[in-house]
């Protein structure tokens, strides 16, 4: 009986767990789901004959090993931050190892052993990375046999809101990790255009965006993501004049975005301390100068002319020209900013999710020039089934399905850009719905 840890039982792993179980019986597998809370384990696994629920405290290193051991494959839906950790334990016990996430430094040290004890510790197998890596590299490889020559590629993935569930100004709520959207964009983005290498200052990002459009769910700013240019090597483009991978939010966001990180509301590289008592209003106006007869709103239009009724109107909403006092007094002005955001962009019990997804080629062959549109638009069914937990859960899922059916023979530290990875898993993804169009026509 081959034995499968799932560690994490969040919002991501609804449709991962519920993939792996369907199928546990027939395939004589077992499956193990541990998290912190057993009742939230117990929740996902909704008395399956062939799963348990276990609780662990991730930060001991026995219940780790212990549960580890057990298994044959682990699948680490923690935060990112941990993957390392439970690699690492990995590794020791000679254990497969699957995520969702970004393949990180410390998982590059491991390679080498990895590959000597002829492990799979396969990353980045989710939504963004891991369906934007597959679906493009599908298409790549296709023009690439034609003997066509890519010349630029644009990739723009976000998770939002359903446009029946947009009933705020702002047409967004949190649907995943409230601080990571928070802190989304910090540091430098990278990427290439037209030849030339491009560097946005994350104070400059949410000024700099593009228009997206989707037939089906309408117009999207895109902002370029930290490093476009890290994958030029991955997909085999390492001449290529254009690459940029982004982020999408609806129109509109960006620019009022822009604002709060203008007045430094996203940083979360000092602490602030606030008397009892100080309201939101007081909260914005401790980023504005001192002035004796200026209002917040003469100040802020004065800092930052930019500013139309449009922002002022989000502003409005979240309360920030308000006298409600402020419960959150002491963090980071990012930490601050995330509590008010908490309160105001959480899902009703009706509200539904969405993911776009958009790839854009622009492809030169013996035909002339081409562009080439690929759009993926996924709306979740509930607050329980959601579209990210959709698109994050299943591919994984099915990766770890296949390769304990060995119908993925790959070894090493590995992504899904090879052909043995995204074929099955894309076929795999469109028998449960998450399909994409596409639209080929001349370059004008």
């Amino acid at each position: 009986m081959q034995t499968i840890l799932i560690l994490g039982a969040g919002k991501s792993s609804t449709y991962l767990i519920d993939y792996l179980m369907k199928s546990a019986g027939a395939k004589n597998r077992k499956i193990i789901v541990a998290d912190i809370s057993e009742k939230t384990a117990a929740d996902k696994i909704k008395r399956n004959p062939f799963a348990s629920a276990v609780s662990i405290n991730v930060s001991d290193p026995k219940e780790r090993n212990s549960l580890i051991q057990k298994s044959d494959l682990v699948i680490s839906m923690l935060p990112a931050f941990l993957h390392p950790m439970i690699a690492e334990d990995c590794l020791a016990l000679g254990k497969h190892f699957f995520t969702a996430s970004y393949e990180s430094d410390e998982l590059r040290k491991l390679e080498p052993e990895i590959k000597a004890k002829n492990l799979l510790f396969l990353n980045e197998c989710g939504l963004d990375p891991g369906i934007d890596h597959m679906s493009a590299m599908k298409i790549l490889e296709n023009e690439k046999s034609k003997g066509n020559e890519i010349i630029s590629f644009k990739s723009f993935c976000g998770g939002v809101l359903a446009p029946e569930s947009e009933d705020n100004p702002w047409k967004y709520k949190f649907t995943w990790n409230p601080r990571n959207v928070v802190l989304a964009g910090q540091g430098v983005s990278r990427y290439i255009q037209n030849g030339q290498l491009k560097y946005i200052p994350y104070h400059k990002l949410f000024g700099r965006t593009e228009k997206v459009s989707f037939d089906e769910a309408g117009e999207f700013d895109g902002y370029p993501n930290r490093d476009s240019l890290r994958y030029r090597k991955i997909y085999g483009l390492e001449n290529i004049p254009t690459m940029l991978r982004g982020t999408l939010r609806r129109s509109g966001f960006c620019q009022a975005w822009n604002i709060l990180v203008q007045l430094g509301m996203t940083d979360d590289s000092f602490q602030m301390d606030f008397p009892e008592g100080i309201s939101y209003r007081g909260f914005l106006n401790s980023f504005l100068a001192s002035h004796p007869s200026k209002t917040v709103e003469e100040k802020l239009q004065e800092y930052l002319p930019e500013i139309d009724q449009d922002i002022i109107s989000k502003f409005e909403w979240l309360g920030l020209f308000s006298e409600k006092p402020l419960t959150q007094l002491n963090g980071s002005p990012a930490a601050i900013l995330q509590h008010i955001l908490e309160e105001k962009w959480q899902l009703s019990p009706k509200d539904k999710d969405m993911v776009v997804l958009q790839h854009q080629f622009e492809i030169k062959g013996a035909f002339g020039d081409k562009e080439i549109i690929s759009s993926l638009v996924c709306k979740g069914e509930d607050q329980e089934y959601t579209a990210m937990a959709k698109t994050v859960g299943l591919p994984l899922a099915i990766a770890v399905d296949l390769f304990l059916e060995g119908k993925i023979k790959s070894r090493g530290l590995q992504i899904p850009v090879q052909k043995e990875f995204f074929d099955p898993i894309l076929d795999a993804l469109g028998k449960e719905g998450i399909v994409f169009e596409e639209i080929e026509r001349p370059k004008i």
